[in-house]
């Protein structure tokens, strides 16, 4: 167990938690965290996809340890229970990854009260629920927190209020968190993926309204695997931001300056298109 702040890659054998892990980012951590030797628990809401997430890695790895555990992050007791049963078997964890999120992109006025509160539930109390359940075990090992934001936390964007004020918010809980944990020796990583090749991207993109397509442009798609690796490196040498491109590192490190800028340039293209139809 490296633990007590150290950087570099921790032990074969450590306890990785990973939620979200049934699938897209969460599945592709967990599948280079197993290639490393390590314990894995994969929490999500669905058994289903759990029991076809783990059958899969250890097809995969067949000497790996993974169990699964079925919790709602949105649910405090669950994934506080979920975490005393993972910690009960593979002991205190020493890696966790909160990638477990959820995005529905709609006009605010034309979205149902209940889908906006969901994703706020899940992007940031599930996040926030799943920390407070770690943070016992983190503090024993001297852990690694990564939590998987969005670059939609760095910008707003048309049709997607609820998902970019849960995103946004988690960066302020990241960043009192670091404060917060300095002392223990725990790291507070945060990341900031682009579109990836994920099952929920295909579920997002027939959804995503026109404007939010001129602000995003055509770029292809990350695929998990390739994304997954710079979260793990990230989290080897204990970082607390990782930005994939350099138009997120502009936003994350002069935000303030260009977010303006971008409004104003974004309004005007938005405009341009009404005018010819768009839509």
């Amino acid at each position: 167990m490296t633990g007590t702040g150290a950087k570099g890659p921790v032990s074969p054998g450590a306890h990785v938690v990973v939620t979200g892990g049934s699938s897209g980012i969460g599945l592709a951590i967990a599948s280079a965290y197993a290639a490393r030797g390590a314990h894995l628990t994969l929490i999500a809401r669905g058994s289903d996809a759990l029991a076809q997430a783990v059958h899969r890695l250890k097809a995969d790895h067949p000497a790996a340890s993974i169990a699964a555990e079925a919790a709602d992050i949105a649910r405090n007791e669950e994934i506080a229970a979920a975490l005393q049963r993972a910690e009960a078997r593979f002991g205190p964890c020493e890696v966790v990854i909160a990638c477990a999120g959820l995005v529905a992109p709609a006009r605010f006025e034309a979205q149902a009260a209940e889908d906006f509160d969901r994703q706020i539930s899940v992007n940031l109390i599930g996040t926030a629920n799943t920390i407070r359940a770690a943070l016992p075990g983190l503090r024993l090992t001297g852990g690694r927190l990564m939590i998987v934001g969005s670059g939609a936390g760095l910008i707003g964007l048309y049709g997607y209020a609820a998902y970019c004020a849960s995103k946004s918010a988690v960066i302020g809980l990241a960043d009192s968190l670091r404060l917060e944990l300095a002392g223990d020796g725990i790291s507070v990583g945060l990341c900031y993926p682009p579109d990836t090749e994920t099952p929920q991207l295909a579920q997002e993109r027939p959804l995503r309204p026109a404007e939010a397509e001129i602000m995003m442009g055509k770029v292809a798609a990350w695929p998990a695997d390739r994304l997954a690796r710079k979260i793990l490196a990230a989290i080897d040498r204990r970082r607390a931001n990782l930005y994939f491109t350099l138009e997120l590192g502009l936003l994350g490190y002069l935000g303030s300056s260009l977010r303006p800028l971008l409004y104003a340039w974004f309004g005007r293209r938005i405009a341009a298109a009404s005018r010819k139809g768009m839509r």
